[in-house]
């Protein structure tokens, strides 16, 4: 069997080398093979992290958890969430060991109960179903979600074909659909626009996913535009500020490191845009869930690493792969490129007022 590398040091050699060298050692891999013997040494010298900065938690993802958190605080009944509330399994466990009850659909929650609604947002048959139950409804939905409902139910009365650009199967695509499913087609790539036949060609709407790639969905928004010249869009960006901000980080960011290794969950949509737009930009990256998530072999040949991190990304988790290179002796240096002052207000049924 190949040898593969290792981060432990079950191999005598990698102690050994380490107990010589000190806490100042440069990150030392093993590689074993099946009988578990050290087979080679690669020794990787990260001499510097540098952090992205805007990264991590946007203001609907704080707003989201917190109004789960203030829900526990303030109800003494089972709270219940429709699907995560966030797109990361770490704020998700966290908050299941509080106490909160995820499920998938409403049916699996009782008869009036209280639930709260993610921030990717919901359809309307969901807030039907939620009525007919009697459940006591928390919208935890990002209010950039909500404004993007809005425009399809406004599009869809003045009688256009609404064009969503966005992922299949993502929540809040499917929220957004459900506004107007009769008034909607998806899209995903200019190859789907190319097939696109709409029944009035001179009346229609595009609207976007909150975290697309901004230079993947103006190719699209190009295209829409070559094909159905009058074509109207919103009114303004729905690409959320802080997948935009996070994006012009990478960009930047991706000019001064040797990789970019990205903190997010695999179903974070925004955290694999990221991802893809350090690679855009001529850099290795991968997406991490944590730092056990990092493979040794990315790292041979780097000296300069660069960590962000996705919308739904808690920072304890950048902390621990920060201080995990700190620790190889790697110096450590924040990149901004912007300052983020946003803030959303909580839903009425968690606040104080």
């Amino acid at each position: 069997m190949a040898s593969r590398p290792v981060l432990g040091s079950r191999c005598s050699r990698l102690g050994l080398l380490r107990s010589i060298l000190g806490p100042a050692a440069p990150y030392i891999v093993g590689a074993a093979n099946q009988g578990g013997r050290c087979a080679t040494i690669l020794l990787v010298v990260i001499k510097k992290v540098i952090l992205a900065s805007p990264r991590g938690f946007c203001a609907g993802v704080v707003r989201a958890i917190d109004t789960v958190e203030i829900a526990l605080q303030n109800f003494d009944e089972p709270l219940y969430v429709r699907k995560e509330i966030v797109h990361n399994p770490y704020v998700v466990e966290n908050l299941r060991r509080k106490g909160v009850r995820f499920v998938d659909e409403l049916d699996e929650v009782p008869q009036g109960e209280r639930v709260i609604f993610s921030a990717h947002g919901v359809s309307p048959k969901v807030w039907e179903r939620a009525k007919a139950k009697s459940l006591k409804v928390i919208d935890a939905t990002c209010p950039l979600v909500t404004k993007v409902h809005k425009e399809a139910r406004k599009f869809a009365k003045l009688g256009y074909t609404i064009v969503l650009i966005g992922h299949v199967g993502h929540e809040e695509v499917e929220g957004t659909m459900g506004e107007a499913p009769h008034h909607m087609e998806l899209v995903s790539s200019v190859e789907d626009v190319d097939r696109l036949e709409l029944e009035d060609p001179e009346k229609v709407a595009y609207l976007t996913q909150t975290t697309l790639s901004l230079n993947d969905t103006r190719i699209i928004v190009e295209a829409l535009r070559r094909k159905f010249p009058r074509i109207e869009g919103p009114p303004s960006e729905d690409i959320c500020y802080a997948t935009q901000n996070r994006q012009e980080a990478v960009r930047e960011m991706a000019e001064n490191v040797d990789l970019i290794l990205v903190v997010g969950a695999m179903n974070s949509s925004n955290s694999n845009r990221l991802v893809e737009e350090a690679r855009q930009h001529g850099t290795p990256s991968y997406l991490i869930s944590d730092v056990h998530s990092i493979d040794p072999g990315w790292l041979e040949d780097i000296e300069t690493v660069g960590i962000t991190s996705g919308a739904s990304a808690p920072e304890s988790l950048v902390h621990d792969a920060v201080e995990f290179f700190k620790s190889q002796g790697a110096d450590v240096e924040e990149f901004i490129t912007r300052r983020e002052n946003v803030q959303f207000a909580l839903p009425s049924a968690v606040s104080d007022g």
